[in-house]
């Protein structure tokens, strides 16, 4: 097969198994409303409020729970990927559309309108961006206020990640108050407030519905200069949500104006601190305060595993398979001819360079959120270990052994099929062990997207700082790289003449 038809045969994999985008008017109609939040308790909440009213009027709803920060979660929702999230209008404001310089909501919601956008109910509540230290490290420095924090150039500052290059965070914050701090570093939000419980920091930004605040006995410093705009907490859905679900809007503003700030840092505390699901505390909430029977079935713990196992194991099946498909032939190429063979190599290369969250942001665009997105990823990443190891397996091939093969009269492709191959097969197929354990490890990443898998535990653990589901997503992904090592392993004493086998080992 040429790299040509390989690459072929690779694209019509990904579209028998990637799922398209594109749909009939009948499909769309029956498409559930899919419900999106960010990468924090709070949005995965709310999320989980929004998809229990849909259901409770009678509509199908799914919730694409965490699949990204505030970039990835509204750029999929204007490429139609999710259908509704809950935002902030100072995020609005002042991060995703900073540079229209809106002043109003009507200019707000005017300008959400040309993208196909609405603003919906706001839900009653703010949660604003604040500066945070221990409330007794603070008292013993006077720091009450954001500006007296110039006079400790020497303080630690770990901010959020998103934080660090908000147009409303940290180099905006620095400019406007003039701080002179320099060991300023971004990390994951829920990990700052372990940092600076461990006395790893001084200062972190905090959400000011956070139950952490309490929790570590924090106080957030007064914005003295007025940086920080209100965030009203509302829910932002497409336009094109009215056409499927006419009664969205009524529906969503059940709630609206019904949280209060208290009532948030309650609902955060229970999922943060106590474990609760946050589909249940949602459900919770609607009965309690609203009177509404909102019902929620908690996944069980081996059901969650079982549908991990699918997930994550198409993620690895199909990019796999589209690599090897690609992979064998560029090596055969790359072997053959000189020239093209340091351009294939140089190339599979430099993917290979490309960090692993770029690679998987740069394909959003593209592919939109989900499967597609990831499944490209593992498939580019794949490549480099197949490719050179069959390079190097057919290289290395003596040459009395082409010699004789070419004495033999046997033509290219035969020589290819029936001697070169066999010969190099030891190496071909450590090439693709390696690849497959890479690719099982790397596929944890497609969580990030909206992928699933068993990175999707992973990260919930990390978010909830809850260890049994870190492990529930990181021994199976173990086990599985182990398994796939494995059954190549087995597949190599089948398919290796055992005399190659020796010669390899």
């Amino acid at each position: 097969m040429t790299p040509c038809r390989s690459l072929a045969a690779a694209a019509i994999l990904f579209a028998l198994c990637v799922p398209g985008s594109s749909a009939t008017a009948q499909e769309t109609d029956l498409r559930p409303v899919q419900v999106g939040s960010k990468n924090f308790t709070e949005n995965v909440l709310l999320g989980e409020m929004a998809t229990l009213l849909i259901r409770t009027d009678g509509l199908p709803a799914s919730h694409r729970e965490a699949i990204g920060g505030t970039r990835v979660v509204f750029d999929a929702l204007v490429a139609g990927d999710i259908d509704i999230y809950p935002e902030y209008t100072g995020t609005l404001k002042h991060e995703i559309l900073a540079d229209l310089e809106l002043e109003t909501q009507n200019d707000l919601r005017d300008a959400l309108a040309e993208r196909g956008l609405l603003l919906g109910p706001a839900l009653g509540f703010q949660n604003n961006y604040a500066l945070g230290m221990k409330a007794r490290r603070a008292d013993e420095l006077g720091i009450r206020n954001i500006s007296d924090l110039v006079r400790y150039p020497k303080l630690v500052f770990r901010f959020g990640n998103e934080f660090m290059d908000r147009r409303d965070g940290w180099p905006v914050l620095r400019d406007r108050y003039r701080l002179p701090q320099s060991d300023v570093r971004g990390v994951d939000h829920d990990i700052a407030y372990r940092g600076i419980d461990s006395g790893g920091a001084d200062l972190i930004d905090l959400y000011t519905t956070d139950a952490e605040i309490s929790y570590y006995g924090l106080r957030a410093l007064e914005d003295d200069l007025g940086h920080f705009p209100s965030y009203e907490a509302v829910w932002l859905l497409r336009n094109d949500l009215l056409e499927r679900a006419p009664d969205v809007i009524e529906t969503l503003s059940q709630i609206g104006g019904q949280i209060s700030e208290p009532d948030m840092i309650a609902m955060n505390a229970r999922v943060k601190l106590d474990k609760t699901p946050a589909g249940l505390v949602a459900a919770n909430f609607l009965r309690d305060r609203l009177g509404i029977r909102a019902s929620f079935e908690l996944e069980s713990d081996l059901a969650r595993f079982w549908r991990c196992t699918v997930e994550h194991l198409t993620l690895v099946g199909v990019s796999l398979g589209a690599a090897i498909l690609v992979s064998i032939p560029l090596g055969i190429a790359a072997a053959r001819h000189r020239r093209l063979g340091r351009l294939i190599l140089s190339s599979v290369g430099v993917i290979q360079t490309i960090p692993s969250l770029a690679l998987l942001v740069f394909m959003i665009p593209l592919l939109g959120i989900g499967g597609p997105p990831a499944m490209v990823a593992l498939f580019l990443y794949s490549l480099l270990p197949v490719v050179r190891n069959t390079h190097a397996g057919l290289s290395g091939i003596p040459i009395q052994l082409r010699e004789s093969a070419e004495a033999l009269g046997l033509p290219p492709n035969a020589r290819l099929r029936r001697i070169e191959l066999p010969l190099a097969m030891p190496s071909i197929l450590a090439g693709i062990k390696t690849s497959a354990v890479i690719n099982v490890g790397t596929a944890t990443l497609g969580a990030l997207v909206g992928a699933g898998g068993y990175g999707q535990p992973i990260l919930t653990g990390i978010r909830l700082d809850d260890v049994n589901l870190i492990l529930q997503g990181a021994v199976p992904a173990a086990v599985l790289a182990l398994l796939v090592q494995g059954f190549f392993d087995v597949t190599e004493r089948v398919t290796v003449p055992k005399g190659l086998q020796l010669e390899a080992r």
